[in-house]
């Protein structure tokens, strides 16, 4: 949350990466707002710095984009040619990894599937699920589905349960960061998250005609606690900036993550950290016979985690939005139903 210190902190910080800021903006109104770019790597000199300007960029944009994160390069570039020889496979082929009635948990959702909220077309592309790896008779594996695996490209299991443990490191860091910055010990997400529902999505847009009806990813908000985006071949990505109504493309620079506020944080936090509406728009003509390829780490709570607002967030001027506590289990499901993945 805001506070003076924090501030000072974050405006000392953030004056020393101004060069690295990554925020691209499409419209004049708008060019003065820009996400910083932050090094994780500054976590272990300054986590109380670090913290403060994460926090800020939380805030004001529900977006940050942050190098150094501590993912190898050579793992994301397996993971990259992995993805695209998984979507280049036979359509019939990826469809024997359908899971009719999953809720698209894991293995392969089809093109045409997922619809944003309120949406009036479905988003325009696929993709595929990895989820945590649990011991046989972990205590959640009646709601943690257990993965699908290809047997085609050769490598993938490997590839993907080495990425998704790299993705779990990289989070941890990031949610420490958050815990300082809302006054809380360091370490307060650690029992939330542990064994929990994480998900990392493979995803695949394909090229689409020039007449295609909709966007690839319609305007909407992640459900989870926070989301970590390596990068994307094709530009796309806008968030609606809150403070100016317009919507921000976001071009991080080669390297760099981007990480978003998630639903679940948005409300544990009372609004204090926001959960940005973003979108992912159709390329200009000359570049719709192109795909674009993505993977976003969706970290997510054990299911048994409730999801309750903290005290410190709570005031006169902000009263508390969600009096009633939901589990992440519950409020999981209830969010897949809005999003056509499960149908009523």
């Amino acid at each position: 949350m805001t506070r003076g210190r924090d501030a000072v902190r974050a405006a000392s910080y953030i004056g020393g990466l101004i060069k690295r800021m990554a925020l691209m903006l499409d419209t004049p109104t708008a060019r003065d707002a820009q996400v910083p770019t932050l090094s994780l790597a500054d976590q272990a000199r300054d986590p109380d710095g670090f913290a403060a300007a994460f926090g800020e960029s939380f805030e004001r944009f529900g977006f940050a984009i942050v190098a150094d994160h501590g993912i190898p390069q050579d793992l994301i570039d397996r993971a990259w040619a992995e993805t695209e020889a998984l979507f280049a496979l036979p359509e019939a082929e990826k469809r024997d990894y359908f899971v009719a009635g999953g809720g698209g948990a894991r293995g392969y959702t089809p093109f045409k599937t997922e619809i944003a909220k309120d949406a009036k077309h479905v988003d325009l592309k696929e993709f595929w699920h990895i989820g945590r790896e649990l011991p046989a008779g972990h205590r959640y594996g009646d709601t943690m589905a257990p993965n699908i695996w290809p047997t085609r490209p050769e490598g993938f299991k490997d590839t993907f349960l080495e990425l998704f443990t790299a993705f779990d490191r990289a989070g941890d860091k990031l949610l420490s960061a958050i815990a300082r910055h809302l006054e809380l010990a360091p370490d307060w997400f650690d029992p939330a998250v542990k064994d929990g529902n994480s998900v990392l999505r493979l995803l695949h847009y394909p090229p689409i005609p020039a007449d295609a009806e909709g966007v690839r990813a319609g305007a909407h908000e992640d459900i989870n606690l926070i989301t970590l985006l390596l990068g994307a071949e094709e530009a796309g990505l806008e968030l609606l900036d809150k403070n100016t109504g317009n919507w921000l493309a976001i071009k991080p620079p080669e390297g760099a993550m981007v990480v978003n506020v998630g639903d679940m944080l948005q409300r544990l936090t009372n609004h204090v950290l926001p959960s940005t509406t973003h979108r992912v728009v159709n390329p200009p003509p000359e570049r719709r016979g192109h795909s674009r390829y993505s993977m976003p780490f969706f970290l997510h709570p054990a299911p048994d985690f409730l999801i309750e607002t903290l005290p410190q967030t709570i005031s006169a001027e902000r009263p508390n939005r969600y009096p009633t506590p939901i589990t992440a289990h519950d409020y999981l499901h209830e969010r897949l139903v809005e999003i056509g993945l499960i149908k009523k």
